[in-house]
């Protein structure tokens, strides 16, 4: 479980919507966030850039300090221990290159494990099955600079998953990705909480990911304004910036899809 109670984030530099940029205690990026993400559970986080999305998950497991409240995973404040948090959420970035930091594929995925301290066995044991949770089994030895955009984004998620968390948390992990590698992500992500791994999926584009939601959290200006199943709240997310899928006009009532 992951629980957040009144969390605000701040950053330095211009206000929201201070036209002059004078620093009045800096941008508020999360706003009085109160919010509870369970086992197992399959959370999308949508909003348009900038409302807060990308802040709000990275207080999940410690990467962002709020300035008020507190976050907690598995009843522990990630302030009183940072390892175990990140240890219980694994994180993949937008951009896969932020996080990839082996040459080849194996030693990505096992760096997570081998900063654990863990041994050899369970460190191979841990690839292997985190490579075969991503469809690249044997793999190990491919060099990371020869991978394709969706290939790398898939080792950053088998990098996670060799951490065995709980939660598995990915911001916006379809940006740079075509069409069958869009697919071939969601499919992986779509096994993984079949069993029974809690997935957060970051995005301001809800194609494909919707109908796997067991639950939709809508930000505007780092406050939470939309909050429900998939077909309740997708009336009110198009209004949000976000892209909302056609199956959702027909059989939720949804407004129109915008491409924001």
């Amino acid at each position: 479980m992951i629980a957040l109670e009144s969390v605000t984030c701040r950053y330095e530099g211009r206000n929201r919507g201070d036209e002059n940029g004078v620093d009045g205690g800096g941008t508020v990026a999360v706003d009085d966030v109160t919010l509870s993400v369970s086992d197992g559970e399959f959370l999308v986080v949508a909003g348009a850039n900038g409302s807060g999305k990308t802040t709000l998950v990275r207080t999940f497991n410690g990467l962002v300090t709020p300035d008020a409240g507190t976050v907690s995973v598995n009843g522990v404040p990630v302030s009183e221990d940072l390892v175990a948090a990140r240890t219980a959420v694994g994180m993949v970035f937008q951009e896969p290159r932020d996080q990839l930091v082996s040459a080849t594929v194996g030693g990505d995925v096992a760096f997570g494990p081998e900063n654990l301290g863990l041994s050899h066995g369970e460190i191979d044991r841990r690839v292997a099955v985190a490579l075969d949770a991503v469809n690249m089994t044997d793999r190990e030895d491919d060099r990371i600079d020869s991978l394709s955009g969706g290939e790398r984004e898939r080792v950053a998620i088998a990098g996670a998953l060799a951490m065995e968390p709980d939660h598995l948390v990915c911001d916006e992990p379809f940006t740079w990705l075509d069409e069958p590698a869009r697919e071939s992500v969601l499919a992986r992500l779509r096994e993984l909480h079949a069993k029974g791994t809690g997935v957060v999926v970051v995005t301001h584009d809800l194609r494909g990911v919707l109908e796997l939601a067991d639950r939709v959290v809508g930000l505007a200006d780092g406050r939470i304004v939309v909050a429900g199943p998939p077909h309740a709240a997708a009336p009110d997310l198009a209004g949000l910036g976000v892209r909302v899928p056609e199956a959702f006009d027909s059989a939720g009532g949804a407004g129109r899809p915008t491409d924001s």
